[in-house]
């Protein structure tokens, strides 16, 4: 068996392009026409996905399209126009929901593999086989399937191939067959519009409709009312487990409308996992380390491994979403000679720098900052200087100041770097450092 594919999101250019150099070996997304995640998909143009494909190709890496909306009748025609479209690209799949579609998609494009959406929701050989008899090469199999269930599959068609989620949002329904959004704003989460209500607080009240009174029903202490928000799913822990078994051939992370730190995050923890596995030295403390620097809704590993009926565990009903352990301060261009701020940094400022895949570098000290490996084996960097490629000077930069800053040496493309999320809050003010606050107690006591 090859060695299994890692599989990321491509929310736009910049973030394909980050998935790529941070070790995925294919990238799936599209433009908003039909895809299931619309807001996403305006961030790409024909254009950009065209030299999105072709970034990935010069690299070696694939590209998968969304299409998997479910039509409209009045928007067949426009269906068959938009696969014409995306076939003239030279896409390595077509990722497709319905089986109207995947029959209108080997008409228009007989010669582009088309991988079965998570949303057709297969999880069993029966339903797999029929897609396969329709000629779908791969299905993305449901986040609610098992591992058992997807051997039983891969034991009838071998030569399917079989492609599961690895981490991400999970959904309050099953797959995101969900109408709450639908319900409560009129957006259709199966047509990509979906306006997560379920990651909303809410109250509860018992009405009496003889007397026409209502009352609020309490909630318990500390119990929370996101009563429909579910954790996000981290399988790092599993993946030998899951690459072990054999009958995987690819691992999916969510995350399109993420950001770009998350999509170099996740990427990379995720290749060095499968690359440890396959060299014998996996090491799960280690990726859930880099993992738990990401915004999060709280972790579950989810039902690949145990089955829905045995978990408890799969809601955060205290909170919709909670910081992770690092904050990214800044995201070096692709040309590796700027950086732009994504939060507040100052001259005098201490940095992380995280690398891409296979990416080194050496020591440097000069006028706008040094460059170090600490004995913790991590490279830093302390800014010496704030200067705009255009010659503009800071004392401090801001988040959302599009001033690309010059770097005090050329690094690798998208380069990331960060601090400590109790750093980055008390730069903003949202938390007092240490000796400000002892500072503080101290005074109260002298009063």
């Amino acid at each position: 068996m090859d060695k299994i594919e890692l599989l990321s999101p491509a929310g736009n250019l910049e973030k394909l392009k980050i998935a790529i150099n941070y070790g995925a070996d294919a990238v799936y997304g599209g433009t908003s026409t039909f895809s299931l995640r619309i807001r996403s998909g305006k961030e790409f143009d024909m254009e950009s996905f065209a030299e999105g494909i072709e970034y990935a190709h010069e690299r070696g890496k694939k590209v998968y399209v969304t299409i998997n909306g479910f039509p409209f009748n009045s928007q067949l025609k426009l269906y068959e126009k938009h696969i014409a479209k995306m076939a003239e690209l030279n896409p390595d799949a077509l990722i497709i929901s319905s089986p109207g579609v995947v029959k209108m998609a080997h008409k228009i494009a007989p010669d582009i593999p088309i991988h079965l959406s998570t949303q057709a929701n297969v999880m069993n050989a029966m339903d797999a086989a029929v897609y396969y008899d329709m000629g779908v090469k791969r299905i993305i199999a449901a986040r609610e399937i098992s591992l058992k269930d997807c051997e039983a599959i891969k034991k009838e068609l071998p030569d399917l191939e079989l492609e599961i989620f690895i981490h991400g949002s999970m959904c309050f329904a099953y797959s995101g067959r969900c109408l709450i959004s639908a319900l409560q704003t009129g957006r259709v989460p199966n047509r990509g519009s979906c306006a997560n209500d379920c990651r909303f607080p809410y109250e509860i009240y018992a009405h009496n409709p003889e007397s026409g009174t209502t009352f609020r029903l309490e909630e318990e202490s500390e119990i929370g009312t996101y009563i429909m928000n579910a954790k996000d799913m981290n399988m790092a822990d599993h993946i030998a487990e899951i690459i072990g078994s054999g009958v995987i051939d690819s691992l999916k992370i969510e995350g399109r409308t993420k950001s770009p730190y998350y999509v170099g995050i996740v990427t990379r923890a995720y290749r060095n996992a499968i690359d440890d596995y396959y060299a014998g030295v996996f090491d799960k403390e280690r990726y859930q380390k880099e993992l738990h620097t990401t915004q999060n809704r709280g972790f579950t590993d989810a039902y690949l491994i145990s089955r829905p009926f045995e978990r408890s565990d799969t809601q955060s009903k205290g909170f919709t979403i909670q910081e992770g352990t690092h904050q990214v301060a800044a995201l070096v261009s692709e040309e590796g000679i700027t950086w732009k701020c994504k939060d507040k940094t100052c001259v005098g400022d201490i940095l992380e720098i995280v690398l891409p895949i296979g990416a080194v570098l050496e020591e440097v000290d000069n006028e706008y900052g040094t460059i170090w490996m600490g004995e913790d084996g991590k490279w830093w960097m302390k800014i010496k200087k704030i200067e705009s490629i255009k010659g503009k000077k800071f004392e401090c930069i801001h988040s959302g100041d599009l001033n690309d800053i010059i770097t005090p040496a050329k690094l690798p493309p998208y380069t990331i770097l960060r601090r400590g999320i109790k750093e980055a809050r008390i730069k903003k003010g949202l938390d007092e450092a240490p000796h400000a606050y002892q500072r503080r107690e101290e005074k109260k006591d002298k009063n």
